[in-house]
């Protein structure tokens, strides 16, 4: 079967990258993108968080910031998709134009600024649909709150009993003041508030609560969130949201535009603080591996370093939602040559 994204793809970069995405979404809501025959293998299964995964492969929060698209992503062959990030009030996000493609070094830099609906619209739309595949809800805060707890816990309070996990975002770089929110006392009380949240809103079957950090971190940041995370019980982390840094490697015209890169360049920092977490945690929470993923042998890198689950995003830019089938095949067909009879037998084994 012929990709359709080889014969679309090339009309859609030709539009502005928000109409392009806009379109996308547009059309998977429609129904107008065909779902594929799905890639499966026994290699790839595994429980976590005591939910079954059928694959370890993800889509990322911010292609489908507003629970619009998610059952057609969980067609393409997604493991799992997570939606957002998503905040208290629905906002505008950040001044156009504020998503750039690179494509001499295949990556994307945006600045969009949580732009979203709101919590109850997307609410509105996970209960709506049949309660199937594994979603999980990014949580982010209004640009203009000061108070960033009361979003984060609105967020929990209200979305918790729709999501299979949920995840706190304080590692955007395009919210003024929200990456100071990964230093111990502020990151510590959070994570507090938002559990009681939980408890309170889930008592019996809360979801997950996940920590995304970001790729720019000082040492003493990152053993401060590991054991930040140990200490309040959190069940895992995202390693890691896009970067401010901008590798010298860079050659595209748009490459110093500001906002968060993502994309091929951030693949190794992104890895390396993965990495990094799962030594500082010992191992003892699952972590989700993103950042520069656009191949099995990417997403094997991850899993290696210490990744239970990975996802990608940027990487359907330049060759469509389809590039999930191809990452399946490719890690079964790397989990098997290095004789690894699970993926589960392969996490962290760069560090055995």
């Amino acid at each position: 079967m012929i990709d359709p994204y080889c014969i679309a793809g090339p009309f859609i970069r030709f539009l502005n990258p928000e109409t392009a995405h806009d379109l996308v979404i547009g059309a998977l809501r429609a129904g107008l993108v065909p779902s594929p025959k799905s890639f499966e293998s026994s290699l790839l299964k595994q429980s976590v968080w005591g939910r079954p995964f059928s694959n370890p492969i993800g889509l990322a929060a911010g292609f489908d910031k507003n629970a619009q698209a998610v059952d057609p992503m969980l067609a393409q062959g997604f493991g799992f998709v997570e939606v957002g990030s998503v905040t208290p009030q629905a906002q505008a996000g950040n001044a156009r134009p504020r998503l750039f493609r690179l494509p001499s070094d295949n990556a994307v830099i945006n600045r969009l600024g949580f732009n979203n609906d709101g919590i109850d619209k997307v609410a509105s739309r996970l209960e709506a649909r049949a309660r199937k595949g594994i979603v999980g809800v990014n949580l982010g805060k209004n640009k203009e709150t000061k108070d960033a707890i009361s979003d984060y816990r609105e967020g929990m309070l209200r979305l918790a009993p729709l999501a299979d996990y949920i995840v706190i975002n304080v590692s955007s770089p395009n919210t003024p003041g929200l990456r100071s929110l990964q230093r111990r006392e502020p990151l510590q009380t959070l994570l507090e508030s938002v559990l009681q949240a939980r408890w309170q809103v889930a008592p019996k079957n809360p979801p997950p609560l996940l920590l995304k950090i970001a790729p720019d971190l000082g040492e003493e940041d990152k053993s401060d969130i590991a054991q930040v995370s140990l200490k309040t019980g959190i069940d895992g982390l995202i390693a890691t949201n896009t970067t401010i840094e901008r590798p010298k490697s860079l050659i595209d015209k748009n490459a110093r535009e500001s906002g968060g890169l993502s994309g091929q360049p951030l693949l190794e920092p992104s890895t390396r603080v993965l990495s990094e977490m799962y030594k500082l945690t010992a191992g003892r929470i699952p972590l989700i591996g993103v950042g520069g993923v656009a191949s099995g042998a990417d997403a094997y890198a991850k899993i290696k370093a210490g990744a239970t689950l990975v996802q990608f995003y940027s990487a359907m830019v330049f060759y469509g939602p389809g590039r999930v089938q191809m990452i399946k095949r490719d890690l079964a067909t790397l989990l098997a040559a290095d004789g690894f009879s699970s993926i589960s037998e392969a996490i962290g084994s760069d560090h055995s």
